[in-house]
């Protein structure tokens, strides 16, 4: 917020912020035509027809990797043959019945405490196989900051829940409740300095997950 300047003249505001504030009132002020919205003709979208498949090769091609469980306690083995994992001292699981973790996220106030979380294991509801996406309902989450603030993250999703493409996703959620959900792909990753691809810029390093039955 800009404070007045008495000295500044007309309505307390120096020129140059009336100015903007002119340029963005008549802006505001166009009504601009435009056609309505068409329905999507979802006989004309992008399908899979093996759409797992297709969501290991999306999610491997943006940096992540699958695997195959039959069973929840499968997660915790493949996750202890993955020395990141192994050498950790702080992971919040929040699939338990899979892996215990060490840190319970349920009994921190302050998010900030998270700042040193190695790994987070969440649920997620479904996942997406033209982008390699999950979809995770932010009512799961403690706090809405485990999924960007670990260095590692495992997401769990059935493989009986996997669509094709985003059309399908959006149809799935519908109208979505108030608070979090978010569609995460990853690792965080960007391209900006010198257009060296850099894993990890953004949270976490390495995203794992682990299609059940």
């Amino acid at each position: 917020m800009i404070a007045p300047n008495p000295d500044s003249g007309s309505g307390g505001f120096p020129a140059s912020t009336r100015s903007r504030q002119a340029i963005m009132d008549r802006v505001r002020s166009q009504v601009i035509a435009s056609e309505p919205v068409q329905p999507i003709g979802f006989d004309e979208v992008t399908t899979f027809d093996d759409p797992v498949q297709q969501f290991v090769q999306s999610l491997e091609f943006v940096g992540g990797k699958a695997h195959f469980v039959d069973q929840a306690a499968d997660v915790g083995a493949v996750l202890q043959q993955i020395p990141v994992f192994a050498e950790a001292t702080r992971i919040s699981s929040l699939f338990p019945e899979g892996v215990q973790g060490n840190i319970d996220a349920t009994l921190i106030d302050d998010p900030h405490a998270l700042a040193t979380l190695d790994w987070t294991i969440a649920k997620g509801e479904f996942a997406v196989a033209e982008n390699g996406a999950i979809w995770v309902d932010g009512t799961t989450l403690p706090h809405r900051v485990m999924l960007f603030i670990a260095q590692y993250l495992a997401l769990v999703v059935s493989r009986s829940q996997i669509v094709s493409n985003l059309h399908e996703a959006y149809e799935r959620i519908g109208d979505p409740a108030p608070g979090l959900g978010i569609f995460v792909s990853g690792p965080s990753k960007t391209a900006d300095i010198e257009q060296s691809l850099v894993l990890g810029a953004h949270g976490c390093r390495k995203l794992q997950v682990f299609l059940l039955p």
